[in-house]
């Protein structure tokens, strides 16, 4: 399947391409972005094995990942969208995953909401998944927030690499 390209007030969401390579790098090396994702900030090899798994996906499952990109300037700002990640979580088992990551400059501004209201309302119309989870760290009281608005419900808690994580549920139309 070929990702699509939204566009949102602010935003370009599209998908995952050599431009966004830097930037992505970049922004997966920050600490302060990965801290409730994974226990360090990730390499260039490990930023370059994801950016190719988040593009991937999409010939796979008919879904992955895409770039948050600013309109007004086209400029990086995070990325996020479905996956299948094989974590060894047994509520996550046969699900999309939604998921997204914002570089720190980009946060508190309500692009995380913005960006993935658009990737579910075209998932609820372009996949036949009637449901779509997600895990979050439960000390991520933003990226809660952004899941509450969304429609995601809490189903369970588990650990996760950083500590406890909420494993949530959104049934079509949030």
């Amino acid at each position: 399947m070929t990702p699509p390209t939204l566009t949102t007030e602010r935003l370009i969401i599209e998908p995952l391409a050599m431009k966004h390579w830097e930037a992505y790098a970049a922004a997966w090396a920050d600490p302060q972005m990965t801290q409730f994702i994974s226990p360090e900030p990730r390499t260039r090899q490990e930023s370059w094995i994801k950016f190719v798994q988040g593009a991937g996906f999409w010939s796979l499952f008919g879904y992955g990942y895409l770039a948050f990109c600013d309109r007004s300037n086209g400029q990086f700002l995070g990325n996020g969208g479905l996956a299948r990640m094989e974590r060894g979580i047994a509520g996550l088992e046969g699900y999309p995953e939604a998921g997204w990551a914002f570089a720190h400059h980009a946060w508190s501004k309500g692009y995380a909401t913005e960006a993935m209201t658009a990737i579910l309302g075209w998932a609820d119309k372009a996949l036949p998944d009637p449901e779509i989870r997600c895990i979050i760290d439960i000390n991520n009281l933003a990226s809660m927030r952004v899941g509450e608005k969304l429609g995601f419900r809490l189903i369970e808690t588990t650990e996760g690499t950083t500590g406890p994580l909420g494993l949530f549920s959104r049934q079509r139309g949030g």
